[in-house]
């Protein structure tokens, strides 16, 4: 069985983990703090980052959760996430790495830094200019992913796909430390409630971060 090497606020983790909940791949969850450096961890991941999937009967160690949800497509049959025509696989692929790369940037990134890194690692206080900056370019976000649903039934098109689970899982970090005003946002705020719905997407919100609490509605799917 795989173990996933993940902590609960690690987006990308929360990607792999949905993608592997959808297509019913079992898994055992491990916790790792990626910026305490563990020797064991290192030496499956040089880069010490999450998610990290390992397989001792396989002998396959896996890293990057691109790297390791391509890998799930192509070993995996069940519910592709990369389907369609060549054009809609590479506009998933896009969306997938406009999430994954630009939203993480700009607000999840920072978010994590500010409200979680400062608390638990550092014992700082958090930087306001830079949580008015992340939840202000959060907005810019959103707008997008409204003209999205506007234009489409799911983000990259007719189907679920990858591209979903990789907003998905960076929108509810996000919403869990704060940094999302949802006002004006009904049609990127109706997609959200549809995914927050769906069987895989329970574990996530039933997981918490020591010392930091999510606001009220965070686990609220109709919120």
């Amino acid at each position: 069985m795989w173990q996933l090497y993940q902590f609960p606020l690690c987006p990308f983790s929360r990607k792999v983990r949905l993608l592997m909940s959808e297509k019913g791949i079992a898994y055992e969850l491990w916790r790792e703090n990626p910026w305490e450096r563990r020797e064991g961890f290192t030496q499956m991941n040089h880069a010490a980052r999450t998610p990290t999937m390992h397989d001792a009967e396989k002998g396959i160690t896996l890293c990057d959760s691109r790297a390791i949800c391509e890998y799930l497509e192509e070993t995996v049959d069940r519910l592709p996430m990369i389907s369609g025509t060549a054009a809609t696989r590479a506009e998933i692929r896009r969306l997938v790495a406009l999430f994954d790369e630009n939203f993480f940037a700009d607000v999840t990134g920072p978010l994590i830094h500010e409200r979680m890194m400062k608390r638990l690692v550092y014992r700082q206080s958090p930087d306001s200019r830079m949580l008015r900056e992340a939840m202000r370019l959060a907005h810019e976000h959103l707008y997008y992913i409204d003209y999205l649903v506007d234009n489409r039934p799911w983000l990259a098109g007719p189907t679920l796909s990858l591209a979903d689970l990789a907003a998905a899982a960076q929108i509810s970090v996000a919403d869990y430390l704060g940094g999302l005003d949802w006002s004006g946002h009904e049609q990127a705020r109706a997609w959200y409630s549809v995914f927050k719905s769906r069987p895989s997407f329970r574990p996530l919100l039933a997981e918490r971060m020591e010392v930091i609490q999510p606001p009220s509605h965070y686990a609220d799917v109709n919120a």
